[in-house]
């Protein structure tokens, strides 16, 4: 499997408790994020290298590099239309930009003025960014904060057909997790292994409003480009 896994509990003691953090998995060159997709969108990724045939490029579709928000999202691989869990290799420099672009899905008053001027960012950009409170493995909320992206129109495109450096199919490694956890709950529990990660340029943390106490470990974690599930 191309993604380094740590034990959940020695995870836990490096993460922030709270405030706005992006936790993911990534090297000096690219970042994972996750998404969930129903089996035929999932099969034809990982056999592709991109998403296409049942996949839609005309809707809005919510990325997240926390490992831990999408097993909540998902329900541990077993929503409907969520069975297969992917890990998508991009490039930093495209997530960054992604970050750039990103426009808050609720007013922000303190990166727009008046309510229209934030509806006017968000008709105008590709991007969509929301924070949620991050979850623990059982799924309770946590005082830390989960980012995710929406990607629609051509950065969607951008996504789906030439910035994926690798697809992971992680489905029968959620299942297994799911099934350690069930039956000797967070002590037994593995995961990717994730860092606090800090956008190259500073004035994207400060709009993003990060919260301090993160820090940027260069080849925090690595994913191995010779291995693939």
């Amino acid at each position: 499997m191309a993604l380094v896994c740590e034990p959940y509990l020695e995870q836990v003691k490096v993460w922030p408790s709270d405030g706005r953090h992006i936790v993911a998995q990534y090297d000096d060159d690219t970042i994972i994020v996750y998404q969930a997709y129903r089996p035929s969108i999932g099969r034809y990724a990982v056999e592709q290298g991109t998403l296409g045939g049942e996949f839609s490029y005309s809707r809005m579709s919510w990325v997240k590099p926390n490992f831990l928000w999408m097993m909540y999202r998902s329900g541990w691989g077993t929503k409907e239309s969520q069975e297969v869990t992917l890990g998508l290799r991009i490039r930093r420099t495209f997530f960054d930009a992604l970050l750039t672009q990103a426009v808050p899905s609720s007013w922000d008053r303190d990166q727009f003025a008046t309510r229209e001027e934030w509806s006017r960012a968000i008709d105008q950009s590709s991007v969509r960014l929301q924070w949620d409170p991050d979850h623990d493995p059982s799924g309770a909320k946590l005082g830390r904060r989960a980012v995710q992206l929406g990607l629609r129109g051509a950065v969607l495109e951008a996504f789906g057909r030439r910035e994926l450096v690798e697809v992971i199919d992680l489905s029968e490694f959620v299942a297994e997790q799911r099934l350690r956890l069930e039956s000797s709950g967070v002590s037994a529990l593995v995961t990717p292994r994730e860092r606090v990660y800090r956008p190259e340029n500073p004035t994207i943390a400060t709009r993003l409003q990060l919260a301090d106490g993160g820090h940027r470990v260069s080849g925090a974690a690595p994913v191995h480009r010779d291995a693939q599930d």
